[in-house]
């Protein structure tokens, strides 16, 4: 069940820029409080303007790619809204293929290449477990891109 947050800043966000019409997600980041939150104050703090998944998931639970438009309503891990994002790029490379520039839009940690590669090697390969699948630097991963679009951001 959606937070009664979320459906309130949305409607604020929509009838405000006149958006009534698009549709939206509402999600949090990552598997855990402490980093759902923490990642969460990283894009009110405009630090995070990216984020990636590993496209099987999107495969197994038959779910929509997303695409450029996209409107998400970021959550901290009990579901109370935090911003509204539009989607602004998003890319299907193996997880090799990562580089510099997106391991920083990601935001985390000291925006390296190095630390976003360990901490996602981690995050894929406790997602992967619970499926009894093997993390690989092959799999392709989705990258998404966005801006916050409400609250602005100064």
């Amino acid at each position: 069940m959606m937070h009664p947050s979320v459906i309130t800043m949305w409607n604020h966000y929509s009838q405000n820029k006149n958006v009534a019409h698009e549709s939206y997600s509402s999600w949090y980041f990552c598997d855990n409080e402490k980093d759902a939150n923490h990642l969460a104050e990283l894009v009110l703090k405009g630090k995070k303007t990216a984020t990636s998944s590993l496209k099987l998931f999107y495969e197994l639970e038959q779910e929509q790619l997303p695409k450029i438009g996209d409107h998400s309503v970021i959550t901290d891990w009990n579901g109370l809204s935090k911003a509204v994002i539009k989607t602004i790029d998003v890319k299907i490379i193996p997880f090799q293929d990562v580089v510099e520039a997106y391991a920083y839009k990601e935001g985390e940690g000291d925006r390296s290449l190095a630390y976003w590669r360990m901490a996602h090697i981690d995050f894929f390969t406790r997602e992967l477990s619970a499926i009894h699948r093997e993390f690989d630097e092959a799999m392709l991963i989705v990258w998404e891109e966005f801006e916050v679009v409400f609250p602005i951001l100064k």
